[in-house]
């Protein structure tokens, strides 16, 4: 039987969908480059997520502190795209495709087909950094569940930058700070031989991407390559200019402002408890490293922007801010995201009491409503709805809906007046 095949309805899973409900425009050239090679939703979404996870494991001494700690997190996603056969998954594979001009001439890539000491040891030679991407689950899952040494932790620790070690491997005992990204494509089953549990760390900190889509034979898997190997190949040299700038400098944080900070935490305490009550505590976690997800997405769409002349002037050594546009980008596929992450936390438990589809409409309207201030104006409800991934026309029958209801009072043209409190 198909795990994927019952999560949602044609019409749930378009609200699931990133890149349809977003501005691509507001993405970096290299990005809206890539995106271009894609066609349907689904093509989008996997190659937009495997796109940032690839150009995020090239961007070193680059940097994001996060939380009372000032703990410091790197750009280095970790994603699983889970799907059903024939749902069009290859397209992850043009990620690989950027990042090997840089592996070419210093080694990054780290096979997926490898025993865990042979891992370690590449990780080792490597200074701690690696990319991982394997576009069949089973190749690296079969791999590790046969392993004695546990993967699972190792990515684990990887994905928080915490230190690695191996007793018993000479060359290497220990591997500080160490900088891990990847890409794995493959079924639900092969996914949960990797995160067998929620209650396992590492399922919070692996960023999940449910397709379920079939993707239909037509001409263009016949036609020539050519248009794409040329986008790729020039989407694969800019970024190696900005790996080799960023290579030799000091190591830069990237800030969020003051108001971004403050908008990403009233967003974690009013967006996102409406999953925890529907899920449990266990979900806690994950809205919590969502948010460390969000700044690194961030941080990856930043940097995307800088120009060679740029990056070898003294502006380098300043810290970097991300642009309001990076940060709603950024914000918006945090929140599509999380809703993939639910999916696969009831996937993973066995659920199947609650249905997020089902109910994420109702909620995603008290959501945006509580989000607005108590007198609002119409661009202000497009902009918030988009960076929650809603388009404009929904937003405006949604708040015609309120006023048919008597929770909003319209004051003029273009204002309006919340009356009723959003639970």
């Amino acid at each position: 039987m198909n795990e994927i095949q019952n999560l949602n309805s044609s019409e749930e899973q378009v609200n699931l969908h990133i890149v349809e409900n977003m501005d691509v425009n507001n993405l970096p050239e290299l990005m809206q480059n890539v995106l271009s090679l894609a066609h349907t939703p689904a093509e989008k979404d996997m190659l937009l997520m495997s796109a940032l996870t690839a150009c995020g494991s090239v961007m070193p001494n680059l940097y994001v502190k996060y939380g009372v700690a000032a703990k410091r997190y790197y750009p280095n996603l970790q994603l699983f795209i889970v799907g059903s056969a024939a749902c069009g998954k290859g397209i992850a594979n043009l990620a690989l495709e950027l990042v090997k001009p840089i592996h070419e001439k210093m080694p990054l890539i780290i096979p997926g087909d490898a025993t865990y000491p042979a891992f370690y040891q590449t990780l080792a030679k490597q200074n701690g950094r690696g990319y991982i991407h394997e576009s069949e689950g089973s190749v690296i899952t079969d791999i590790w569940r046969s392993s004695t040494a546990n993967y699972n932790t190792a990515l684990r620790k990887a994905a928080e930058h915490e230190t690695i070690s191996r007793s018993r491997c000479k060359e290497a005992s220990v591997i500080e700070n160490p900088q891990v990204s990847m890409v794995l494509t493959g079924t639900f089953s092969q996914y949960h031989a990797l995160v067998p549990s929620v209650e396992n760390g590492y399922f919070s900190r692996l960023l999940t991407l449910i397709v379920d889509e079939h993707q239909a034979f037509n001409s263009r898997y016949v036609q020539s390559s050519d248009t794409s190997d040329e986008t790729i190949k020039a989407a694969a040299e800019r970024l190696y200019h900005l790996y080799e700038s960023l290579l030799f400098t000091h190591p830069r944080e990237f800030k969020l402002t003051a108001d971004q900070k403050s908008r990403l935490g009233n967003h974690l305490q009013t967006a996102y408890p409406t999953l925890i009550r529907m899920l449990g505590e266990e979900f806690h976690s994950v809205v919590l490293r969502m948010a460390v997800h969000i700044e690194r997405i961030a941080m990856i769409l930043t940097a995307l922007r800088w120009k060679t002349s740029e990056c070898y002037s003294d502006k380098m050594d300043a810290a970097l801010s991300c642009t309001d546009e990076d940060y709603q980008t950024a914000e918006m596929i945090g929140n599509k995201l999380i809703l993939h992450m639910a999916q696969a936390y009831q996937l993973v438990k066995g659920s199947e009491k609650v249905s997020i589809p089902s109910v994420k409409p109702l909620d995603q309207k008290q959501i945006l409503l509580s989000l607005l201030p108590e007198e609002f104006e119409s661009k202000q409800l497009v902009a918030e709805a988009q960076s929650q991934g809603i388009s404009p026309r929904t937003s405006t029958r949604w708040n015609e809906e309120w006023i048919t209801s008597g929770i909003v009072y319209k004051v003029r043209h273009g204002v309006y007046r919340k009356l009723l409190a959003v639970a």
